[in-house]
């Protein structure tokens, strides 16, 4: 999570980062980039599984780990789902549109074909303060 951290402090966007571990190993790490990139998919989380999808040679990343500092979206629950990553593992809680329990109680669906292991709050005041700081100088 440390990492996540620091690759959330180089975001220069909106301070989220993201760190996909398998066997102990770094296989992708990503921060946000939609403004720069152009593109409303560059969530960190999904350039961390880009990442890792491209270092395997394979988008399922079964039995990997994905550290983030912010409680992903739906969009970024969605592509975690199809990567069949193993845990989830975030930092600040997101009430308006973290989508792993507060939006739509994300992976307890009980449909759902694949279960990721969640645990939140994991160095959540150091993200929570990174996120605030970037909000308030922008006001």
């Amino acid at each position: 999570m440390a990492r996540a951290l620091a690759l959330a402090e180089v975001a220069g966007e909106v301070p989220v980062g993201a760190v996909l571990v398998l066997d102990g190993a770094v296989i992708g790490e990503g921060f946000n980039q939609p403004i720069g990139l152009h593109d409303a998919t560059a969530h960190a989380e999904i350039m961390a599984l880009r990442a890792g999808g491209r270092l395997r040679g394979n988008y399922r990343l079964p039995g990997s780990t994905l550290y983030v500092t912010l409680e992903p979206c739906l969009m970024c629950v969605g592509a975690m789902l199809h990567a069949r990553i193993a845990r989830l593992v975030y930092g600040a809680a997101d009430p308006k549109v973290g989508a792993t329990v507060h939006l739509t109680g994300g992976f307890g669906n009980s449909t759902l074909n694949h279960r990721i292991e969640v645990a939140g709050g994991v160095l959540a005041a150091e993200s929570s303060a990174l996120l605030r700081a970037f909000f308030r100088a922008r006001r």
